[in-house]
């Protein structure tokens, strides 16, 4: 039996609309799964929906489940929470984790959903991604007992980063962000909070996740000699300079990237994605990180929603979507 259901799609840069989609029965090894929740991932979904995904990483920057190509028609997204209408036993009417866009119900294989824990509610669950994202900038560079870290960048994935490096025994943590009304949130994470002119320096690892030349300058400036900086922010086509005279050769600092598309090498050999992805679950219990749901929309409000995150106007950090369940 084909099912009618609905999904957002980018339309051109800058517009989007919801769409009719057609969802087959399920096959043996797969699951038909109803939306119940979605998250907007600020920084990626933006980029996309703004058309500023550059030409070189189109190809790279696919969604698991992605429909259309950039810059559009495209179906993209990634923080989908739904549940097992029909599938293996085992799964049936279990809520799941699933890297799928916003649509209202799809089927996938069994092996592309994780099961949330039973504590852990529907809304909290969209950010497994970001936990995700943060999980593996941990295992890119893990702290030792006693280090000074900061964290430049108040965003989802910054702190979601904060909150991991909170529970490390005897780390230092400090969040740092122009917007001084993410104290509150830093407060409720668990770390000291910052404005950049006010931050903590001689630093023994910095995660930067501001997405902003400024950010990663001060980022930099922020390091003790052989510090770290840890570079979580994509720019999409944005051209960044890097201040690379000065103190950074004197001082031998040190720039990594860490990208959530591939398991961190020092993983690699032992942990899956599906391993990587139950484990952030499984930190989701954590009632803290509920501090980076902002607000909750109705599905049928996403082509406003997201012009305006896109834009600025609406602030906050993780928006929920609804799905009238």
């Amino acid at each position: 039996m084909i099912l009618s259901e609905r999904a957002f799609w980018v339309v051109t840069p800058g517009a989007g609309e919801i769409r009719p989609a057609t969802v087959p029965a399920p096959g043996p090894q797969e699951v038909r799964v109803r939306t119940i929740r979605s998250g907007v991932s600020r920084g990626t979904e933006t980029l996309v929906f703004r058309g500023a995904v550059p030409a070189s990483q189109h190809t790279a920057m696919r969604a698991p489940h992605q429909e259309g190509d950039f810059p559009g028609p495209v179906k993209y997204g990634y923080l989908n929470v739904g549940v097992v209408e029909d599938g293996p036993d085992d799964l049936r009417g279990r809520t799941v984790f699933c890297l799928y866009p916003h649509q209202t119900g799809y089927v996938v294989p069994a092996s592309a959903v994780v099961p949330v824990p039973d504590d852990v509610p529907p809304s909290r669950a969209v950010l497994a991604g970001t936990v995700e994202t943060a999980v593996n900038a941990l295992w890119d560079a893990p702290p030792l007992v006693g280090d000074r870290v900061t964290v430049v960048g108040a965003g989802m994935v910054g702190c979601g980063v904060a909150r991991l490096l909170a529970r490390f025994p005897g780390v230092a943590v400090e969040l740092v962000d122009v917007d001084s009304s993410r104290a509150r949130t830093a407060a409720a994470l668990g770390v000291d909070f910052a404005h950049p002119d006010d931050a903590a320096g001689s630093r023994d690892l910095v995660f930067h996740a501001s997405a902003s030349e400024a950010g990663l300058r001060r980022s930099l400036e922020l390091l003790r000699p052989e510090g770290t900086v840890v570079e979580l922010s994509w720019y999409g086509d944005r051209e960044v300079s890097v201040p690379l005279g000065a103190g950074f050769h004197s001082g031998r600092l040190a720039i990594r990237a860490s990208q959530v598309g591939m398991v961190a090498p020092a993983r690699r050999s032992t942990r899956s994605y599906s391993d990587r992805l139950a484990l952030a679950l499984d930190l989701l219990r954590d009632p803290a990180f509920d501090a980076l749901v902002t607000a909750e929309h109705p599905f049928e409000r996403l082509p406003e929603i997201l012009p305006e995150l896109a834009s600025g106007s609406l602030a906050g950090l993780c928006h929920v979507i609804t799905y009238g369940e």
